[in-house]
């Protein structure tokens, strides 16, 4: 099915008009409701200060959403505990032009959703980026995001996150802030470099899928592409996770190293560990490089006791294991440090 059908089929296909919402404060809980015919965004900019949780009522919200910075410790969810019934999509991407012309809107611009927000949580909702390569064969910038994340201590729980190329961007405020994000029962899914960027981010029971894509070459994408700081000891880890596909046997890769051209220091870092991969990841050759200039073996990669038949370990030099001792150190408490999101 084509993703926009199936988006707008979801709660009674109900959408947003843009209108500002009827906000009504819970008390002192500082709540703002938005129902179907309001819109996400008036209701992120009406909150004036830290600690608010905006409640998305069921229903397809097509906008653009961002979060400032200032709205600290803001929690967005949806109103039920079905991620399904609560979807926020939009449909731009890299190469999209702006509707002023100044230029298009890069990797980062083309996200439906962006948080800069220290202390976010997102829970209970989708957040999709509906645009398709085949409706637009004219843009070559097809990296589409769904969300777009760089503020310390953002959590995720139950999120669905739908697009194709760079789903999910993890990023930092800056080079040398090691800002934490932690995604927990998430569903991810997409082709190219789905989960990117250079945040400590930790990935716990979720769901990873990769999408067919109808090319007739392989690689057909990857999962993963940190782009970790050097000086951060933690990048990307993904724990007691699942791993599957909608493509062919062997069609996807793990993971690639990603060196932006911009911040050549980087040294991406990505364990896995406890997941269970489908075969829709190449076992013999798990990762490859983005660019020869900087070959995944330079990279700080690894598997700890991964399972399924993605993560046979059939040619050893390709696939790199920790040990007991190294593992203890790539877990969920020493990767957020003295944050507990779950506490």
């Amino acid at each position: 099915m084509h993703r926009r059908t199936l988006l707008t089929g979801f709660a009674g296909g109900l959408v947003a008009t843009g209108a500002a919402p009827v906000f009504a404060a819970a008390g002192r809980h500082r709540v703002l409701n938005v129902r179907p015919g309001e819109s996400v965004q008036a209701a992120v900019a009406a909150v004036d200060g830290p600690g608010w949780t905006v409640v998305v009522h069921p229903g397809t919200y097509r906008e653009v959403v961002s979060v400032p910075a200032e709205n600290a410790g803001l929690t967005l969810r949806g109103a039920t505990r079905d991620p399904r019934d609560v979807v926020i999509v939009y449909d731009n991407a890299g190469g999209t032009p702006k509707p002023d012309g100044s230029g298009t809107y890069g990797t980062a611009g083309s996200a439906t959703f962006t948080s800069a927000a220290p202390g976010l949580t997102v829970r209970d909702l989708t957040l999709a980026n509906d645009w398709l390569r085949a409706d637009h064969p004219d843009i070559t910038g097809t990296q589409a995001v769904a969300a777009y994340t760089y503020g310390d201590r953002t959590r995720f729980e139950n999120v669905r996150l739908l697009a194709h190329q760079d789903t999910l961007f993890v990023d930092t405020t800056a080079l040398g802030a090691f800002d934490r994000q932690y995604f927990r029962h998430c569903y991810i899914e997409g082709d190219v470099d789905f989960v990117f960027g250079r945040a400590t981010a930790v990935f716990e029971q979720c769901h990873f899928r990769t999408l067919a894509r109808d090319v007739d070459f392989t690689p057909k994408g990857m999962v993963f592409a940190p782009s970790t700081a050097r000086a951060n000891p933690y990048g990307i880890l993904a724990v007691r996770c699942r791993i599957t596909s909608g493509a062919e046997d062997a069609a996807y890769k793990l993971a690639r190293p990603w060196v932006p051209s911009y911040e050549t220091t980087a040294w991406p870092s990505l364990v896995v560990r406890e997941t269970r991969i489908s075969p829709g990841i190449d076992a013999v050759a798990p990762y490859t490089n983005m660019r020869e200039a900087h070959p995944w073996q330079s990279m700080r990669f690894a598997e700890y006791r991964n399972t399924g038949p993605g993560a046979a370990v059939s040619v050893p030099e390709n696939r790199p294991q920790l040990g007991r001792a190294q593992a203890a150190l790539h877990t969920k408490e020493t990767y957020l440090g003295d944050w507990r999101p779950c506490a």
